[in-house]
């Protein structure tokens, strides 16, 4: 089956808890912390396994979770990295964010990944909070909460060459004559369903040759097959317009093809194309074929006659679509660093408003994450917290806003109550 877009979920791994600890020797009796930090959590990546062809295989594999961070241990001791998680895809993959639709990668080559969902870092233990004020802290962070985001991933395929054309011209014949694939070919239309590739030799040389399903009018709107498949012809960088011999109105079959590819992708018009007379192997054809060179020449159009089903010209067409390829660059991809799955934004940016039920929200990068690695059970963390608050002016603007004490506040997952000293974690 070919399975070419998919929605899946990313999580990184959560980052392991700092703790609190003191050295408990012989011969010492005032050691000092010795909290050790939490590991990192793990990270989800997005890697290129030139193995697929089709995304098939995530439809069992929607959520994928890395390993959480270990907890600090004792004398110092930090915890281990959470397991990274691999996520693979062919080549060809766009992977874009559900929510926005903003286009975060494009994979295209062997073995490239990208970074999709960042493990939490580790929460500090209480060593690391000693300072010449408080020598022996009792407090220690929870991890970071791993970054997790639902992704949609679509597949284009990757050809040199891609024959369009409308359902019954001949395509998939053209492509089993030029390569070694064997496409399913039958006398009706839309005999193919999914994009086929085959790779085609030209003495020392090949390149990739792409049946793109038959297009109709409308395709660009979903018309027949082709909205599922024109995105499928923008990797191209040389199209094979395959003419039916035997259509009524051959040169009415182009410039309708034409405008799907414009209405699709204006870009499309710009590839260049060889227009490619097919089923001379039949008298009716043959007849037609002076009228239609003439008309194609006088549009200063490259064309050929061939008989995909004889394989008469085909090598040669093969040969003049080889020397088209050479004139014309790689199609090359930008891909950001995946790590940036959103938006640039400022971190200590935060809102406040008050829900139906009456809880004040406040929700800001930098508070919920604070919150979500403070850790409840130590008063100093609780006083660290609301230093936090008074810091990034959350504070204040609770106030301005009209919050009373007994009110409750909730930040991220973590609910508190507004005045009462130390009731955190409701």
């Amino acid at each position: 089956m070919f399975f070419d877009r998919v929605k899946i979920y990313v999580k990184g791994g959560d980052g392991g808890n700092g703790i609190v600890a003191f050295r408990r020797e012989k011969f010492v009796p005032r050691g000092g912390p010795a909290g050790g930090n939490g590991g990192k959590g793990g990270d989800v990546y997005i890697i290129v396994d030139p193995a697929l062809n089709t995304l098939y295989h995530l439809k069992f594999k929607v959520h994928n979770k890395a390993g959480h961070g270990k907890h600090g241990g004792g004398s110092n001791k930090t915890g281990a990295q959470g397991e990274d998680v691999y996520v693979p895809v062919p080549a060809g993959t766009l992977v874009y964010d559900a929510e926005n639709g903003e286009l975060l990668a494009d994979l295209t080559k062997p073995g490239q990944k990208a970074l999709a969902a960042r493990g939490g870092r580790g929460g500090r233990g209480n060593a690391a909070f000693r300072s010449a004020t408080n020598k022996t802290p009792r407090m220690a962070e929870n991890g970071e909460p791993g970054e997790e985001h639902w992704l949609r991933l679509e597949l284009k395929l990757i050809a040199d060459a891609g024959i369009v054309g409308v359902p019954n011209a001949g395509k998939s014949t053209l492509l089993a004559a030029a390569s070694a694939a064997r496409p399913k070919i039958a006398a009706y239309p839309f005999t193919t369903l999914i994009p086929m590739l085959g790779v085609v030799a030209v003495g020392h040389r090949a390149f990739i040759l792409a049946d793109i399903p038959g297009l109709v009018d409308g395709a660009h709107e979903g018309t027949g097959l082709g909205h599922e498949f024109l995105r499928h012809i923008e990797r191209c960088r040389v199209l094979i317009h395959l003419l039916n011999g035997l259509s009524p109105d051959p040169l009415g079959d182009m410039e309708a093809i034409n405008q799907e590819l414009v209405l699709f992708n204006p870009t499309l018009a710009d590839k260049p194309q060889i227009v490619v007379f097919n089923k001379m192997d039949m008298p009716t054809a043959q007849e037609r074929w002076p009228e239609v060179r003439a008309a194609l020449t006088t549009q200063d159009l490259p064309q050929m006659a061939i008989s995909a089903l004889t394989r008469e010209h085909v090598p040669q067409l093969m040969s003049r679509v080889l020397e088209m390829l050479d004139t014309q660059p790689q199609v090359e991809t930008t891909t950001p660093e995946l790590g940036i799955i959103q938006p640039v934004e400022d971190e200590k940016a935060f809102s406040v408003e008050q829900d139906k039920e009456g809880i004040w929200v406040v929700r800001g990068k930098a508070i919920e994450r604070a919150a979500a690695m403070t850790n409840w059970q130590y008063y100093e963390a609780a006083m660290r917290f609301q230093r936090i608050l008074d810091a990034l002016s959350i504070s204040q603007s609770l106030e301005k806003a009209g919050i009373t004490e007994g009110d409750t506040v909730r930040i991220g997952k973590t609910e508190l109550v507004w005045g009462v000293e130390n009731a955190f974690g409701k």
